[in-house]
């Protein structure tokens, strides 16, 4: 995966206005103890403890875009009910658009109640499920009034999305009436389909995105090739691209002049795979609308579901978190040595998840006990620490000729094998002081012979924006110094 291509993509990342039509309802969630059978039936109590309402369906959609920092506008159809009112106020909470949200009078609010149980210390569990719906096709009347509100919802749109749950609302007139008005006004649309036998009434949209069953449903193919799927629907359904989620195996992005391109995703710890549908979809398109390339996109996609799938329910997945998930792909391939310029939107990214910085800085030209005692106490600090060594140049001015014992490669791959440290970065001047002030470290830790924090380079730097300085001690008699002395060397 070229994980820096798509962390530069995040890191330039704009707001962009996405609409999301579809089927809009709300998940409630009862939590419980589940450690009894009921003395007058075979099943399980459920011993309530809390609950909680989640917006669900395609309300789950543009949360998901929410959290991707998009300006989301939505169209459906709820009902006059405290369901419905309680819906568009989480989605309002979240600073989703529901104006074209249209109450249809005696028509319900789909709502699903779960009910999950947790048991002998164990991990929750869903245990069942209600649901309160009405699947009909909607009315003519309340088509007309969604189809009106679309019109004001797609002006300045960068995507509209169709999140399709058979619920009644994404007819096929209304289908066609949404990808009309977003093609006369240049605004691409993905599908995100329902697990239906025929998907015609998508035709003429840009992107399809089906699951490997769905597909095989949608196109009466049994197949073990997921490209003859994927051709199939680019012709049958009209469209430009189809993206085949594939679960562990990624996904394939099929276009209608190319060959099929296998994305693989990273291994995941699955959890939940509840949501990771939703979150696929809005990633594509918050990403398209990024100016990402198409496999560009779907990669992003790809993190963005496996860590959704990796927890309980139904959790938007921030755009921070996917920033993250990114640099640690690309840490496990460059290990903790880090340019200034990589360094700075790393820090940023953990900053936005809470995440505190220390700083300090050496030669560490011989690695001793007294180094490591050091930097352990350095670590403790703050969550993450970042360790800025010498250059050659730099040493030798310091320290004169012969110095550094180690040179710079040597010093970064021992360096780089010691827990406490999280980074490291190399610098030639004689201070760290412009380090210091681009790098702005929650902590700035030093240890040995300093006794005030005056003595520290760049202490009024980071108390002139809000950090601290940390002294730290030094191993008694543990020194570069007295270890090249030991050995007959001058230092």
């Amino acid at each position: 995966m070229p994980t820096d291509s798509l962390i530069h993509l995040v890191d330039r990342w704009q707001t962009k206005k996405i609409v999301v039509a579809g089927d809009f309802m709300l998940d409630r969630y009862a939590y419980g103890d589940a450690d009894r059978l009921s003395p007058d039936a075979p099943v399980p109590v459920l011993a309530v403890r809390r609950t909680e309402d989640k917006p669900g369906g395609s309300a789950n959609v543009a949360l998901c875009l929410a959290a991707l920092d998009c300006a989301v506008m939505v169209l459906g159809v709820v009902g006059e009910d405290d369901t419905g009112r309680a819906l568009r106020a989480a989605l309002d909470a979240a600073g989703v658009e529901t104006t074209g949200l249209v109450a249809e009078p005696g028509r319900p609010t789909t709502l699903k109640h779960n009910l999950v149980g947790l048991a002998q210390h164990r991990h929750p569990q869903k245990m069942f499920r209600i649901d309160v719906e009405d699947k009909s096709p909607l009315s003519d009347a309340a088509a007309d009034r969604l189809l009106a509100a679309a019109e004001r919802a797609l002006e300045g749109a960068d995507a509209l999305i169709l999140e399709d749950y058979n619920k009644g609302v994404l007819t096929e007139r209304v289908c066609q009436g949404l990808i009309a008005l977003a093609k006369t006004r240049g605004v691409p649309v993905h599908v995100d389909p329902a697990s239906i036998d025929d998907y015609r009434k998508y035709r003429g949209a840009t992107c399809i995105t089906p699951n490997r069953t769905e597909a095989e449903r949608a196109t009466g193919m049994d197949s073990a090739d997921p490209g003859a799927l994927a051709r199939e629907l680019l012709g049958s359904v009209d469209l430009e691209y189809v993206v085949l989620t594939l679960d562990k195996e990624g996904a394939l992005l099929t276009r209608v002049d190319g060959e099929p391109l296998a994305i693989p995703t990273v291994a995941r710890q699955v959890y939940d795979v509840t949501g990771a549908g939703d979150m696929v979809i809005a990633m594509l398109a918050a990403a398209l609308a990024n100016g990402a390339a198409w496999n560009q996109a779907v990669e992003l996609a790809n993190v963005a579901a496996g860590l959704e799938v990796e927890r309980f329910g139904v959790v938007p997945i921030r755009l921070g978190e996917v920033l993250l998930s990114l640099l640690e792909l690309r840490g496990h391939r460059l290990g903790k040595v880090r340019t200034l310029a990589d360094l700075l939107p790393e820090l940023a990214a953990h900053r936005a998840a809470g995440k505190t910085v220390a700083f300090t800085n050496g030669c560490f030209d011989i690695l001793h006990a007294g180094h490591v005692q050091y930097l352990r106490q350095a670590k403790q600090t703050a969550d993450l620490l970042v360790l800025a060594l010498n250059g050659d140049d730099s040493i030798t001015r310091l320290k004169g000729a012969g110095r550094p014992v180690n040179q710079i490669d040597d010093r970064l791959m021992v360096m780089s094998e010691l827990a406490s440290i999280d980074y490291l970065v190399v610098f030639e001047e004689d201070t760290p002081t412009e380090l210091i002030r681009a790098i702005q470290p929650d902590t700035l830790v030093k240890g040995g012979d300093y006794k005030r924090k005056e003595d520290v380079v760049g202490w009024e730097v980071v108390e002139q924006y809000g950090g601290r300085i940390v002294l730290v001690g030094e191993a008694e008699g543990r020194s570069t110094t007295n270890i090249l002395k030991r050995i007959g060397v001058e230092d």
